[in-house]
């Protein structure tokens, strides 16, 4: 089979959706094992020309990049419009695989996407319009059009099938895996004093206001320290001289800094599946994390659940997780063991054959 994948999302820092992009991508790779051509696809900007590369360095794909300039307008133009059939641009393929930021037209082939929440849709409130504008159209695309839709947790395949109407046969589970920094050995970064790490993007979603109300509950006794890039809206009170800010760190910077977190906290209102949380179980570290149903999966029984939107219970959290550090490490690392991007590979790869017959 020849596999076309867009990558466009990986022109950018590389976040939640961007590691799903390229750790599934890697392991379709290592699940194909070279029986089958994969493309990795994306009309993007001069500087995703290079930043896509980098960000695929170590796969076998072949890389069509087509540069154009305003290429977010171009990739917009393209869905809305219906033509011309993506073929025109990549040559025939037995499988077209779109990401979150476009949904072009194909002529024959398998037709697929994946779907990581459906936040735009549920809680508007918590993102831009033009995210709202851009996801609802992509999620009407794929309802309509789509043969299969991967998504990351069972939550999110529910939700799919719920509100956009999806039948449950289009759906498969694809979990995400881990990169290979996310381990308990290693070095682990010294903020000076105990601290309370949390990893998310700065925006009302990620709920992180609560968890400074919850920190300060405590009295003191522990830094709270946030990794992330800013987002958008009105940014929590992160200050205080009991207040580290990280912002965006490397890949290798973040496991350090989970390995060296007394407990991280993972405080969101709402996940497609909830990376983070399973990240910081694999670098040996106790969990506090939300009791949306959203991160059920991601949780398992390996985190201490507290109301996102109750800084007291939060912060009688931390405090259970501080005490039974022991146990929910162990607890933690087990519960990690079982998310592999070779995995979501598989998952992708035989639905494609099935599909594509």
């Amino acid at each position: 089979m020849r596999i076309v994948f867009d990558v466009s999302p990986l022109s950018h820092r590389l976040s939640g959706v961007g590691n799903y992009i390229r750790g599934s991508l890697g392991g379709l790779v290592e699940a194909a094992a070279g029986r089958h051509e994969i493309v990795a696809f994306a009309p993007t900007s001069a500087a995703g020309r290079k930043a896509i590369p980098h960000a695929l360095a170590g796969l076998d794909v072949e890389l069509k990049l087509v540069a154009l300039p305003f290429s977010q307008r171009w990739r917009d133009a393209w869905s809305r419009l219906g033509r011309p059939p993506l073929e025109r641009v990549v040559g025939a393929f037995d499988v077209f695989h779109y990401s979150d930021w476009m949904y072009p037209p194909q002529s024959s082939g398998v037709r697929a996407t994946t779907i990581h929440d459906l936040v735009p849709l549920r809680f508007p409130q918590w993102t831009t319009a033009k995210t709202q504008s851009m996801h609802n159209a992509k999620y009407a695309d794929t309802a309509r059009t789509c043969d299969l839709v991967f998504v990351n947790s069972e939550y999110t395949g529910t939700d799919v099938v719920e509100r956009l109407g999806v039948s449950s046969e289009r759906v498969r589970v694809a979990r995400p895996g881990l990169k290979p920094e996310c381990r308990p050995d290693g070095e682990r970064s010294d903020l000076g004093r105990p601290y309370v790490l949390t990893v998310a993007t700065l925006e009302p979603r990620k709920n992180l206001e609560t968890l400074a109300r919850a920190h300060r509950l405590l009295d003191g006794r522990l830094l709270l320290a946030a990794a992330g890039g800013s987002g958008w809206g009105e940014q929590p009170l992160l200050q205080g001289p009991d207040v580290v800010r990280l912002g965006f760190v490397s890949d290798e910077e973040l496991a350090r800094l989970y390995r060296g977190a007394a407990v991280a906290v993972y405080p969101s209102r709402f996940e497609g599946f909830g990376m983070p949380i399973v990240e910081a179980m694999a670098c040996g570290v106790p969990v506090v994390a939300s009791s949306h149903p959203s991160m059920d999966e991601a949780a398992g029984a390996a985190a201490v659940r507290a109301d996102p939107d109750d800084p007291a219970a939060i912060a009688a959290a931390i405090e259970e997780a501080l005490e039974r550090r022991e146990e929910l490490v162990e607890r933690g690392l087990a519960h990690a063991a079982g998310f592999s991007w070779l995995t979501a590979g598989e998952t992708f790869l035989t639905a494609y054959e099935q599909a594509a017959g």
